[in-house]
């Protein structure tokens, strides 16, 4: 790839592709931003670099915008460079704060590739390395994964058992410092919680004296139509992580915020935590730029009415193919789940065929989408569809037109 702008990247031989999932579900401001090129070209000749142990005006800046967008009580910030070290932080603050280690998490997750993240991963990719270079203290929840739940009820039949299952759970086990979770589930699905759930689930760490970690790594900056996903319910973690959409990925920066009680314990306990990039100013200024242009250019408001758009043309494929068993989403942030069967809703793939690398359903799908010109990331048995916030109506037709045509690959598998 040399080349990219907008919507669209293109490869050495001039080819064009429609980026349909915004790479690594981060590029959320489009290609070639020129605000946020400029604040980093500008900042690189006055500051290029300082030790996390100064100031400087754009770590001042960005945490003055921070404190102001983020859920109400989230007041002080930790710089990283991703992610996975958002999180790393995140879990080290939880058992520092609470004298406790073990973590709460969930099968159909994904919170990083160091040691403790890893370790909190519900997926496949914990599976490489697990016993060997995982840190021990993990117990996974049910999902609520209402398409196939876990444990084979229906919603709203179910009352939503799968958060009083974490109740279930805290009252049986000791040490618990903390549950994270991906409030709307990314990579493993974009799974969208029945409205009841997230409110229940900070009841029940409440009641338990147990933090809730927020990973809004994926769902944050307007991908699901507001500027963090747990908006959408009102609730206010004890701490979140975010990254990508932060800087729409044009510059690696992390944050772990976190609220008040837990600020305030580390006015008189050490911190034992930090990077050389911890808080790199060219990071912050590449932040600066792209929180201003998500305001100028309206892209929280403009991520629910695309997003809407995109969810009518997604779901129009959910009764034409044999092999759709259900879209869902938020935002521009949505899944198209396969099935071989839409009454017994069993899929093509599981986690162990991509862990044994056998050939998978949607790798195909989005090969042939390649060769036509959409790019668009897959992972075991569904497509996540999130484009930049950018996206125009047209090039959301485009994507679903070429997606449309290469469902008919699973579409003959289910027939046989």
């Amino acid at each position: 790839m040399v080349d990219a702008e907008g919507c669209y990247f293109y490869d050495s031989q001039g080819k064009k592709y429609l980026d349909f999932s915004s790479q690594l579900v981060c590029s959320n401001l489009g290609h070639k931003n020129r605000a946020v090129i400029e604040a980093i070209r500008d900042y690189v000749g006055k500051l290029p670099y300082i030790s996390p142990a100064f100031a400087c005006d754009v770590r001042a800046e960005v945490s003055k915008m921070l404190a102001e967008l983020m859920p109400p009580g989230i007041s002080k910030f930790f710089y990283s460079t991703s992610g996975t070290e958002a999180n790393e932080a995140a879990l080290k603050i939880a058992r520092l704060y609470t004298r406790r280690h073990k973590v709460i998490s969930r099968y159909r997750s994904y919170h990083g590739s160091t040691a403790a993240s890893i370790s909190v991963t519900g997926d496949h990719r914990r599976w490489y390395v697990d016993s060997l270079a995982t840190v021990p203290g993990t117990l996974f929840a049910p999902d609520a994964y209402c398409y196939r739940c876990p444990l084979g009820l229906r919603y709203p039949e179910c009352g939503v058992a799968c958060a009083d299952y974490v109740e279930y759970m805290l009252s049986n086990e000791a040490d618990i410092a903390a549950v994270i979770i991906e409030p709307v589930v990314g990579t493993n699905g974009v799974i969208v919680p029945p409205p009841e759930y997230l409110p229940r689930l900070r009841k029940i760490t409440e009641k338990y004296d147990v933090l809730l970690i927020a990973d809004e790594v994926m769902s944050g900056w307007g991908r699901t139509g507001e500027w963090f996903a747990v908006n959408h319910w009102n609730v206010v973690p004890d701490i979140i992580t975010t990254a990508k959409g932060i800087t729409g990925s044009y510059m690696p920066l992390g944050v772990t915020g976190t609220c008040e009680k837990v600020t305030s314990f580390f006015d008189d306990n050490f911190f034992a935590h930090g990077h050389t990039y911890e808080a790199h100013p060219l990071a912050l200024a590449a932040a600066v730029a792209a929180i201003n242009e998500y305001k100028r250019l309206n892209l929280i408001e403009r991520s629910r009415i695309m997003g809407g758009y995109l969810g009518k043309r997604l779901k129009e494929l959910a009764d034409k193919h044999d092999s759709v068993g259900e879209v869902r989403g938020l935002g521009l942030f949505w899944a198209v789940d396969l099935t071989q069967n839409k009454e017994t809703r069993e899929p093509f793939n599981v986690m162990a065929d991509k862990h044994e690398g056998k050939p998978l359903n949607v790798d195909k799908i989005a090969s042939e989408m390649m060769r036509n010109g959409v790019y668009v990331m897959a992972w075991v048995n569904h497509l996540i569809i999130a484009p930049p916030l950018t996206i125009e109506e047209e090039d959301i037709d485009l994507g679903v037109d070429v997606l449309d045509k290469a469902l008919k690959i699973a579409d003959e598998a289910a027939r046989r």
